[in-house]
C-alpha cells in the first residue's frame, strides 16, 4: 500500500468515526492532510462524512493545484491560512460539533480563550483556543482572520459555525478536535453551576510540563 494510498483511506475511516459519533452530521466538516509530495488530500464538497469514497477525494499539487478527484470543500481558504501560517501542520480538521457551537453563541466567553480551565487534556492539545466572528461559510474572511493569528494558534473556534483545528498528523488533529468538543460539552453541562475548575497554577504546571503553546 502507498503511502498517498493510506492517507485517503485514513482519511474516510476517521472522517467516518467522526460522524458515527455524532461530531458532525450530514454533509457537514472537512479534512485535509499533507500528501508527501507537499500536496494535499481534501475531502470533496457537498460529502458526507459516513460515505467518503477515497477515490474521489480532492488532491491538490505542492502548488496547491487541483488535480484530481471532485470538487473540494468551500472552505479552502481556511485550510490554505492554516498551512501558510503554521509550517508544522500536517493535517486539518473542521467540525460543526454543537456543543462548541453552542458555547460560541454564549454571550460571556473570553474570545482568546474559548473553552474555561475546567480539566487538563484541553490545555494540553489545543493551548488557548480564539474564537473568532461569525463569517459566511465559504467566506475567505475566515483565512484572513487565521492569517491575522500568525500562526500562534493550532485551533481556533468559528462563532455559529463551527470548530477548526491544525495537528502534525491526521491523528493528532482528530484527537485535538475530539478534546475541543468534550471541553466544550462539559462547560455547557456545568453553565452556571459555578464548577470547580483548574487554578491559574494548575494551568501553568501544565503548560510547563507538557510545553503548551500558550499564546496570550
Amino acid at each position: 500500500m502507498t503511502d498517498i494510498t493510506k492517507l485517503r483511506e485514513d482519511i474516510c475511516r476517521f472522517a467516518r468515526a467522526l460522524h458515527e459519533r455524532g461530531l458532525t452530521h450530514g454533509s457537514t466538516g472537512n479534512i485535509s492532510v499533507r500528501t508527501p509530495d507537499g500536496g494535499l488530500l481534501v475531502t470533496p464538497t457537498g460529502s458526507s462524512f459516513l460515505t467518503l469514497d477515497p477515490a474521489r477525494l480532492s488532491r491538490f499539487d505542492a502548488e496547491l493545484a487541483h488535480v484530481e478527484g471532485d470538487k473540494p470543500t468551500k472552505e479552502m481558504p481556511l485550510h490554505r491560512a492554516f498551512y501558510d501560517t503554521r509550517g508544522t501542520a500536517g493535517a486539518i480538521v473542521h467540525l460543526h460539533s454543537c456543543h462548541s457551537v453552542a458555547l460560541s453563541m454564549m454571550p460571556d466567553v473570553d474570545p482568546n480563550d474559548f473553552l474555561p480551565h475546567l480539566t487538563p487534556y484541553p490545555i494540553m492539545q489545543l493551548g488557548r483556543v480564539k474564537l473568532l466572528p461569525y463569517f459566511m461559510p465559504g467566506d475567505a474572511a475566515i483565512g484572513d482572520a487565521i492569517r491575522g493569528l500568525a500562526g500562534k494558534r493550532s485551533a481556533v473556534m468559528l462563532a455559529n459555525h463551527g470548530p477548526v483545528v491544525a495537528g502534525k498528523s491526521l491523528e493528532a488533529a482528530v484527537y485535538a478536535i475530539e478534546e475541543l468538543e468534550a471541553g466544550a460539552r462539559l462547560a455547557m453541562m456545568t453553565r452556571g453551576l459555578s464548577p470547580a475548575g483548574l487554578s491559574d497554577g494548575d494551568v501553568a504546571a501544565l503548560v510547563s510540563k507538557f510545553d503548551v503553546e500558550w499564546d496570550d
